[in-house]
């Protein structure tokens, strides 16, 4: 592996978007306790349904502490292959490198800092130098080579590509005071297209409401296609969610993307009733720094928007409530190719994130990784 200061466009390299084919998936098995409760015996089960049903089309990488690799060698099916690696919690969508790749089907990594969702600012937890150096550790596991960008803060779950030139993003995550503060909108914009080979970055201004992340763009908005997106919804107005999904609604509406095509908008519900944090759930989580990490009631940021689009499927949250199905059957309209697998997401949910969260995808090319790194 080379550790590269160059730039992915000027190397001809790009992101490609999560609904073409992948090699392979990357996932981090849970133990942090102020994150999932009871030890992360629950949430544990929760990945491991959702590694099953990436796994039976596409190959999972499991990355495990040393001291958990029994346990999770014993809960996951034997397909899904496990590494041992060091880290601060189990956000593989933002802590693992986002994969770019050029025409030739070459893959190579981008290993952005990561200062756990805002730093000292606002961030999550401390110290999260373990996350920091994961994805350049995964790039060597796959012989890839990696861009450093430790200098630029981006989480994966705050960018989605199209594949075409056009990245969505949110101005509630990336225009944050715990990111790039030193960098003007512009500046932001312009980094993006050199670092994932795009042309136009469409900035959608709010999130899901309450995402700790600073609204993260993959719990609202996500593309099915080139020129078509989900977006979280709900017509309820007195719920606080309306009025940040209309103004994604009414923004994306007046825009093009990069190659000057109207955006089509399926609207996707989010859960009919708030999915809120119970007292029995928040006991059951360690404290942090003296402190707990939630509060009983507390109403978490559920969407179904935060799928996987895995090869031959898309693996959906599910939160036991009446949109549940709504959502699978929308989706089923939107993925005709794909099998839409429902996973109980609950307990995902619980951590701060979901099922896309989890997740980061390693797109395939016209060669593997494996026949580049038999070239070097």
């Amino acid at each position: 592996m080379r550790i590269l200061h160059t730039r992915p466009d000027e190397d001809g390299y790009f992101m490609p978007a999560e609904f073409e084919q992948h090699i392979g998936c990357l996932m981090i098995w849970p133990t942090r306790g102020d994150s999932w409760r009871s030890g992360g015996w629950p949430a544990r089960k929760a990945f491991c349904a959702v590694a099953s049903a990436i796994a039976a089309s596409e190959e999972v990488t499991m990355l495990v502490d040393p001291a958990q690799y029994e346990t999770a060698r014993a809960m996951l099916p034997p397909e899904v292959r496990l590494v041992e690696m060091t880290t601060d919690d189990s956000w593989a969508r933002d802590v693992c490198p986002t994969f770019v790749r050029n025409a030739a089907g070459d893959l190579r990594g981008i290993d952005w800092g990561f200062n756990a969702w805002g730093g000292l600012e606002d961030g999550l937890y401390f110290p999260w130098d373990k996350d920091n150096h994961v994805a350049r550790k995964v790039c060597d596991l796959y012989r890839a080579d990696s861009y450093d960008c430790r200098d630029f803060i981006l989480e994966g779950g705050s960018i989605h590509s199209d594949g075409q030139g056009t990245i969505l993003t949110t101005e509630a995550c990336l225009l944050s005071r715990g990111r790039n503060p030193q960098l003007s909108k512009a500046e932001i914009a312009e980094k993006l297209c050199q670092m994932l080979g795009a042309q136009k970055v469409l900035w959608l201004p709010r999130g899901i409401y309450g995402d700790e992340t600073n609204e993260h763009v993959d719990n609202i908005c996500a593309f099915t296609e080139p020129g078509h997106v989900v977006l979280a919804w709900t017509d309820n107005p007195s719920d606080p969610q309306y009025a940040l999904s209309h103004a994604c609604d009414a923004y994306l509406r007046s825009q093009t993307d990069a190659r000057g095509r109207a955006i089509q908008i399926t609207r996707l519900p989010i859960p009919e009733s708030p999915v809120c944090i119970t007292e029995e759930e928040c006991r059951e989580l360690d404290l942090w720094d003296g402190e707990p990490t939630r509060t009983p009631g507390e109403r978490l940021a559920a969407s179904y928007v935060n799928f996987y689009i895995a090869n031959a499927a898309v693996v959906v949250p599910q939160f036991g409530d009446p949109m549940d199905e709504t959502a699978c059957a929308i989706l089923a309209e939107a993925f005709p190719q794909r099998k839409i697998v429902p996973v109980a997401a609950r307990e995902i949910l619980l951590g701060g994130g979901n099922i896309h969260c989890i997740t980061q995808q390693i797109p395939a090319g016209e060669r593997s990784v494996e026949t580049c790194v038999r070239e070097k």
